[in-house]
């Protein structure tokens, strides 16, 4: 008999909803771990449950009501079997216990999200049985309702490591931001004033230093305020929220097509169906890596955009183009501020800026030699 004709079916589908609803509100992953054990021991009566954790190919049992296995303990054979093939596994007979006595079968049932398995909730029985539809179905729902409850909390641990270091770096931006506008910015406006007085007074080789000190200084000033201006931006910029990453690509990409016309775009906006954590600005990371294909390639340059990967944590996007690439020299340094190439007529703080944003939002951004000769970067954001 499937699960669907059971005589108890509502109430049973009513019963996981509950909990589902009640894990989803859950803080922490041990919050999860126990009301997954009190649904278990509740609603299908099964005295042995352990409850394994995986995290990064990492397999680790959290909690364990079979005294063969405790926390902290490697999991037996048939969580690695479900971890692996992504499918629940029954197993009966001698090997059901793995080593313990008084078990007849054992289910191991894989809680996924987006085929990345995040945990696997095994349960033991004293009695040899296959365990049917009946008894795997419900069992498949509440891991669902786990695994979404744990993607959930590693978002939202991810988001406040992220804000944290956001924090650090924004306050030593700022100190910085206060010594060069006020001590350094001052200190530069008076040798200008200096100069610009001396080279009043004094002609020949003597007055083409004075002008040239004088612009230096100048230009040393114009770019601590033009990094100040960064920095507030940045400072301003509203907390990560889930925004859809179709829109806002589909968007950069009409508008870059439109300003362009040497710019040939491949872009699917199916593809990019996703929810991630971004700021007001995150259509910026976005224009300012496709346009940069425009703006430093001479003729005709051909990009192309595609998610490379999207698990239950994050999305990477890539943008590539088939343009001239990035010079060797700054390759290592591109997304450092005022970086840029040798030829560009740039401020050098566009991709140094994205770099800033995009880690703002819990992401991050790479570059890489594409497929083409040119550019393929790397982008990659939090899932919401």
């Amino acid at each position: 008999m499937s699960f669907e004709e059971q005589p108890d079916f509502a109430r049973q589908v009513a019963d996981l909803n509950k909990y589902g609803q009640a894990l989803n509100n859950c803080e922490s992953v041990e919050e999860v771990v126990s009301l997954s054990l009190e649904a278990m021991s509740l609603l299908f009566e099964f005295p042995y449950t352990t409850f394994i954790e995986a995290r990064d190919g990492d397999l680790r049992v959290v909690h364990s009501t079979y005294p063969e296995i405790s926390q902290g303990d490697a999991p037996g054979e048939v969580a690695y079997e479900a971890y692996e093939s992504r499918e629940t596994v029954v197993v009966t007979g001698a090997d059901a216990g793995e080593g313990g006595s008084g078990v007849g079968s054992t289910l191991a049932v894989p809680a996924t999200i987006v085929d990345e398995v995040v945990a696997i909730i095994v349960t033991r029985s004293v009695e040899e049985q296959e365990f049917g539809d009946a008894v795997i179905r419900p069992l498949e729902i509440l891991a669902s309702h786990a695994a979404t409850a744990i993607g959930n909390i590693r978002s939202r641990e991810r988001l406040e490591r992220a804000h944290q270091d956001l924090e650090k770096r924004k306050e030593m931006v700022e100190m910085y931001d206060r010594l060069l506008r006020h001590d350094l910015g001052n200190d530069l406006q008076v040798i200008a004033a200096f100069a610009d007085e001396v080279a009043s007074q004094v002609d020949g080789e003597a007055r083409e230093y004075a002008e040239r000190i004088n612009r230096t200084a100048r230009s040393s000033a114009d770019l601590i305020e033009r990094v100040g201006d960064l920095v507030t931006t940045l400072e301003q910029q509203d907390e990560p929220a889930p925004r859809s990453l179709a829109d806002i690509t589909t968007a950069v990409v009409g508008d870059a097509r439109n300003q362009y016309e040497s710019l040939t775009i491949e872009y699917d906006p199916e593809g990019f169906d996703y929810q991630v954590f971004g700021g007001d600005l995150l259509d910026s990371v976005f224009t300012n890596v496709i346009t940069n294909a425009a703006v430093h390639n001479d003729g005709e340059v051909h990009v192309r955009l595609d998610v490379l990967e999207a698990n239950a944590e994050q999305v990477v996007v890539s943008i590539e183009d088939d343009g001239s690439g990035i010079p060797e020299t700054i390759t290592d340094r591109l997304f450092e501020m005022g970086i840029k190439g040798p030829d560009s007529d740039g401020t050098g703080f566009g991709l140094g800026f994205v770099k800033a944003l995009t880690e703002s939002y819990g992401g991050d951004i790479g570059v890489t030699e594409g497929d083409h000769g040119g550019a393929d970067f790397r982008i990659t954001l939090e899932r919401a």
